[in-house]
């Protein structure tokens, strides 16, 4: 069996799952969420917990008992706690700056970078230059926030860039000037 799949979903208050024609919606004080799933696979709420099933032993069936398991969870922690993802600009003259559902960056290009904030996601930017992605859908954040640091990865010799807040760069040493 699956070491993910067999773990049970826990399903705090407030939040309802429901199984309808191949696809599963979790609903919360958050939101809503919907995802489609192979009919392999098999739910069963049993009080507060959901367990996910599988109807056969085939490989490509055993993936799809810990991903569904997997997707499931994280839809119920998104609609009940939601996802956030912080990063940090660092630089000088870097800054970052929210404008209705646009986010705009300085980061030393010739010009300022504008993106647009999905549906479904939030951005804050804090003070220090840290900016903060949240939203329910986990794929959603952090895809955003993937693209966000693409724009300008950290440098390993002064560490400017857009680095993760948990993310360590590792420092290079520069030239010693010896001749």
């Amino acid at each position: 069996m699956s070491r993910i799949g067999k773990i049970p979903v826990k399903v705090p208050k407030g939040v309802t799952v429901n199984f309808q024609d191949e696809v599963m919606t979790v609903e919360g004080p958050k939101g809503t969420l919907a995802q489609k799933y192979h009919p392999v696979i098999g739910f069963k709420p049993e009080g507060d917990e959901i367990v996910v099933s599988r109807s056969n032993e085939e490989k490509q069936t055993k993936a799809f008992h810990g991903l569904y398991r997997n997707l499931l969870n994280n839809m119920v922690i998104g609609v009940s706690a939601g996802f956030t993802k912080a990063l940090i600009i660092t630089g000088v003259g870097y800054r970052a700056e929210v404008q209705g559902n646009i986010l705009a960056l300085s980061l030393g290009y010739s010009t300022d970078i504008f993106m647009g904030i999905p549906e479904g996601i939030s951005v804050a930017v804090e003070t220090g230059g840290k900016v903060v992605v949240s939203g329910i859908d986990k794929q959603q954040v952090g895809e955003f926030a993937s693209q966000i640091r693409k724009l300008r990865l950290p440098e390993p010799y002064k560490g400017k860039g857009i680095r993760y807040e948990d993310e360590q760069i590792r420092r290079k040493v520069g030239k010693s000037g010896v001749k």
